[in-house]
């Protein structure tokens, strides 16, 4: 049902652009973007709608002639028009809050799925112990405390657990998963520009919890593939 509902969600993305799609980075961008905007346009409308009426029936100003239901200090005011201005207010602020939430769960819905069917995806065993991290690449490869990645390329993690409950994360890709033992987490990124990047456990497991972290290195793809046909010498 989530694989339908997201290929769905997907599919009207590439037509309407609704969805925002591409790196966990720019997704989530955006969703921030957007409530920064709402929020600043919802904030700027009550202070001027409040600093209108403030001023309107500031002390000492003189009566206008629509100024029938002129409030009165220390008294309540009367109900204006039968309730439908706050009726309105309300369906529009329900509307505002809906499409909202409908829109960012479906940006979401793209974030959560695993792309690992995606063509070109690098996938990635990552085993959390402690204290540090193995990654396992595709041929077999390991690496202990460093994960090397090629750039604008998805690259799929499924992780899990040696010992006891970690946690893999990088803030900068925007990627964060638990590492259970018995238990496959997955999740992916797509870095957009090359650089070493810093992940951590972020769940306390033991006394070297805090020395537990490892470098991204994301490569060009040309530096990438050519790593990866020396690798297994030692290189």
């Amino acid at each position: 049902m989530l694989d339908f509902s997201f290929s769905f969600l997907l599919a009207g993305s590439n037509i309407l652009q609704i969805f925002p799609t591409g790196s966990r980075n720019f997704i989530f961008d955006q969703i921030f973007f957007i409530f920064v905007l709402l929020g600043t346009i919802v904030g700027v409308i009550v202070i001027a709608y409040m600093l209108i009426q403030a001023y309107r029936y500031r002390e000492g100003s003189a009566p206008k002639k629509d100024d029938v239901d002129r409030p009165k200090l220390g008294e309540l005011p009367p109900p204006v028009d039968d309730g439908n201005k706050l009726l309105k207010s309300l369906l529009l602020s329900a509307v505002v809050v809906i499409a909202l939430v409908v829109w960012t769960y479906g940006s979401l819905l793209y974030v959560e799925a695993q792309p690992s069917q995606v063509d070109g995806a690098l996938t990635v065993e990552v085993e959390a112990y402690q204290f540090g991290f193995l990654f396992t690449y595709p041929d077999g490869y390991q690496s202990t405390g460093v994960l090397r990645a090629p750039v604008d390329r998805v690259t799929v993690l499924k992780i899990t657990s040696r010992d006891v409950l970690h946690n893999f994360g990088s803030p900068d890709l925007r990627i964060k998963a638990d590492a259970a033992p018995g238990h496959i987490s997955e999740t992916w990124f797509l870095a957009e520009s090359t650089g070493t990047y810093d992940s951590a456990c972020y769940e306390l497991c033991g006394a070297g919890h805090s020395y537990m972290k490892a470098d991204i290195i994301i490569l060009e793809n040309s530096e990438f593939e050519q790593w990866n046909k020396t690798k297994n010498k030692g290189s």
